[in-house]
């Protein structure tokens, strides 16, 4: 069995990808800038302990994410895991994204779309597999919502949410694997407009009460045509209409 780095492994994905590779026999490292929170303490955007925590390994997977934040992290974080990629001769680096960050020009997506550039144009063995928006990530904003009297929402945005622990299966048996350049998209196993999400949500949840707020520009029109879906991929099999009867809270309360 191998040894495999996992940077963002206290993260709703990335805890699930160590826990598989961990039940497979493989040792396990969790990059963590809190010591005490991983099994090495590293910062991926000024690289202090990131080769050390590399050294050694057969295969990282990336799935650190600070890209919400103002700057570009993600970038500069991308980079110095390339670089310790590099320095260890690692087999295979597994960085997950998103499908249709090309087609969006949403700023967050743009970033991931540039850490996706500066992997395939490096010497590193490599596979990127793009998934569908996390059942986690909706059932966090629909949380948030539920907050406020009346929720104004995009409702005509178009998902395919899928479970974060099917990607996390498929992310797992990746870095164990050769190194495929761009694996085939990951999808949930329905696409449903943000209305219908909203809809069986109520089943469970009282809120959020929604009305439509009409967005204009390139980025709503994206969401709005799905060019963040993949109905011809329809790999997770966990339903939204499943997964809600499960969500007591924020899943990424923690992180927050």
């Amino acid at each position: 069995m191998g040894t495999i780095l996992v940077t963002g492994g206290t993260g709703v994905l990335g805890r699930v990808v160590v826990e598989r590779l961990r039940a497979g026999g493989h040792e396990v490292r969790v990059l963590s800038r809190q010591s005490g929170a991983g099994t090495h303490v590293g910062d991926l955007v000024s690289g202090a302990g990131v080769g050390a925590a590399a050294a050694g390994v057969d295969a990282i997977v990336h799935a650190a994410s600070n890209g919400r934040r103002f700057g570009n992290p993600d970038v500069a974080q991308t980079d110095t895991v390339i670089r310790a990629a590099a320095e260890a001769g690692v087999g295979n680096l597994v960085y997950v994204s998103i499908v249709g960050i090309e087609r969006i020009p949403f700023r967050y997506y743009r970033n991931k779309v540039a850490c996706e550039r500066r992997i395939a144009e490096s010497d590193v063995p490599h596979t990127i597999l793009r998934a569908t928006q996390f059942h986690e990530l909706i059932a966090s904003a629909l949380f948030a919502a539920g907050r406020l009297p009346i929720a104004p929402l995009p409702l005509d945005f178009r998902f395919q949410p899928v479970s974060a622990a099917e990607v996390a299966v498929r992310t797992a048996e990746l870095a164990t694997g050769t190194p495929l350049g761009f694996a085939p998209d990951f999808g949930g196993p329905e696409v449903l407009t943000l209305r219908e999400l909203i809809d069986i949500w109520r089943q469970v949840h009282a809120r959020p009460r929604a009305v439509p707020m009409p967005l204009p520009g390139r980025v709503a029109k994206g969401f709005r045509a799905g060019f963040n879906t993949c109905p011809e991929h329809t790999d997770g099999t966990l339903s939204w209409a499943e997964y809600i009867k499960t969500a007591v809270r924020d899943p990424y309360a923690a992180e927050k």
